[in-house]
């Protein structure tokens, strides 16, 4: 399914939790997080904003890439596209989208015995 498309949160689960065990509780906000998606065939742009701050990474699906944390630490991964889900493994957790009933689901889930599994649901704008 194609994920091109620009949606606004509206349900989230463990957000706090997740901020906390990346160390950016100090991020949290109460905008919601717009997500803007640019495919192109197996060429990504992805993009979340909140007013005054932004982030974004472009990659192509099966190819190492570089990619930008939230922090804005730089680092190499590989994006997949398996059963219609996107999956990639940031240096602090796993992230995985795909797109249910029209709408954008993103999960991410942190390593370790306290891992955090921090879920938002986007709607379509």
């Amino acid at each position: 399914m194609a994920f091109t498309g620009k949606y606004e949160s509206e349900n989230q689960e463990n957000y706090e939790e997740f901020l906390e065990a990346l160390g950016l509780l100090s991020a949290k906000t109460d905008h919601n997080v717009v997500t803007e998606v640019l495919q192109d065939g197996h060429d990504f742009t992805w993009t979340q904003s909140i007013p005054n701050w932004a982030w974004s990474n472009k990659f192509t699906i099966g190819q190492e890439c570089e990619l930008v944390t939230m922090k804005g630490d730089k680092f190499k991964a590989t994006v997949l596209l398996e059963s219609g889900k996107i999956s990639a493994q940031f240096p602090q957790y796993q992230f995985t989208a795909e797109i249910i009933e029209d709408k954008l689901v993103m999960s991410c889930i942190t390593s370790g015995e306290k891992g955090v599994a921090f879920k938002r649901i986007s709607k379509r704008m």
